[in-house]
């Protein structure tokens, strides 16, 4: 039954906000984009949302739905059309004044906006767009805005906000195209890369425009990115980290983002989950998706048909370490730049310190320390003029029992109690 009754704005805005809760494709833009002093608000390079930048801040954004109503009747979504829950839908001018007036409370500095299907998706994305179009011309707000592509919408409408918006998202949802078709009938795997496309396209298309006249508005300037779900449909870490690796390379993306999978609905087809969301195996898909954008690494080396799923006990850099001992101990005072970074505990800092560090001599593990190298993992995959740190078998049974049992003393060294106290001004400063 369909009860419609009117609600406050912050009626609203509880019901919108905690529906946007399962959206996690939102963090640091990576864009830099000044005002133009006429309004209010810019856009920071080191970061938006549950981000700090480079004096210390924590920037965040404004992260809700539009509507939590919805056409589609997806089976993993608390929205889906044919769950009992309270709906609400802003207006454009309701949003924008919630915007401005957050901002002005200096309680956020951007705005992450997502939304339901209503009636269509060209209906949808047209109101949108209304709003960020009313955002950025009516209120003069210059700051941050990551706008969702609905799914299906016009190219037209797609083209437009990506004019008024800093990044645009599309959510692929799962990394097979069977996965979608399963738990999400109403959508297809055409509708979500299409767009991805286009927004690819146009962004190189603007960039050639920026470079022979640099006032031409900007599209998209920071990029597009995705989110897959983690759990809900049965494919491998292999499958996963495959699909992401693709996607940046095809479409040019800035983020894949991995969520992993909430149990909101009873449904035959979602996977019983015990145990709560698999946040480890999403931890670990989120360290690989690193080591494939900053450390060289390609999908296939990570892991293999024959070993689909990450040892979720080690960090993928770790495991593949561990499978390839043929390689190691690397000389720290000889290696290249690429194969210190296939060291555990070796960072790109570290690496590059140690790249600059050696014109003026050799190093020694003391040294290493200094620079952020994290011994505790790397001793076992390195030399220092010739020698290891201790000696030890280089065996992968060996070496993975050796660092499992160091990070087992770590955890435990973190529940111990019998050492601490809580701190008491009176004790601690001598008075009674």
């Amino acid at each position: 039954m369909l009860i419609q009754e009117q609600m406050s704005l912050e009626d609203k805005l509880h019901i919108l906000s905690d529906a946007a809760k399962y959206d996690v494709a939102c963090t640091s833009s990576g864009h830099e984009r000044n005002g133009d002093g006429k309004g209010i608000g810019n856009c920071m390079n080191a970061g938006i949302c549950h981000s700090f930048s480079a004096d210390g801040r924590c920037i965040t954004l404004l992260k809700v739905l539009f509507t939590n109503e919805c056409v589609f009747d997806c089976k993993y979504c608390v929205n889906r059309s044919s769950n009992d829950v309270a709906r609400a839908s802003f207006t454009p001018e309701e949003l924008c004044r919630l915007t401005i007036e957050f901002y002005r409370r200096n309680y956020i500095e951007g705005l992450f906006l997502s939304s339901g299907v209503l009636h269509s998706p060209d209906y949808t994305m047209g109101l949108l767009y209304e709003t960020v179009y009313r955002l950025r011309r009516q209120y003069s707000f210059q700051g941050y805005i990551h706008l969702k592509t609905i799914p299906g919408a016009s190219a037209h409408l797609v083209e437009q906000a990506g004019y008024l918006a800093d990044r645009m998202s599309v959510n692929l949802e799962f990394p097979t195209a069977e996965g979608l078709k399963r738990l999400a009938p109403h959508k297809s795997r055409k509708t979500i890369l299409e767009p991805m496309r286009r927004i690819q396209l146009r962004v190189g298309e603007n960039k050639r425009e920026l470079a022979v006249s640099p006032h031409t508005p900007r599209f998209v300037p920071a990029g597009q990115s995705t989110q897959m779900i983690v759990g809900a449909s049965g494919e491998s870490d292999y499958q996963i980290v495959s699909v992401a690796e693709s996607l940046y390379k095809k479409f040019s993306l800035k983020r894949v983002f991995y969520s992993a999978f909430v149990q909101v609905n009873p449904d035959l087809e979602l996977p019983a989950s015990y145990q709560g969301p698999p946040l480890l195996r999403e931890h670990r898909l989120y360290q690989a998706d690193w080591l494939l954008r900053f450390y060289g690494f390609a999908a296939d080396e990570l892991l293999t048909p024959q070993r689909p799923n990450f040892n979720v006990s080690l960090d993928p850099k770790c495991d593949w370490a561990v499978g390839h001992l043929e390689r190691f101990p690397v000389e720290i005072n000889q290696a290249d730049y690429y194969t210190l970074l296939r060291v555990p505990g070796i960072g790109t800092k570290s690496a590059r310190k140690i790249l600059g560090a050696r014109r003026y001599g050799n190093l020694d593990f003391e040294d290493l320390k200094k620079m952020g190298v994290v011994l505790k993992r790397a001793m076992y995959f390195i030399t220092c003029k010739g020698r290891m740190l201790f000696s030890i078998k280089m065996d992968e049974r060996t070496i993975t029992r050796s660092i499992l049992e160091s990070q087992e003393k770590k955890g435990k060294d973190v529940f111990r109690t019998e050492e601490y106290r809580q701190m008491s001004l009176f004790a601690d400063m001598g008075l009674k």
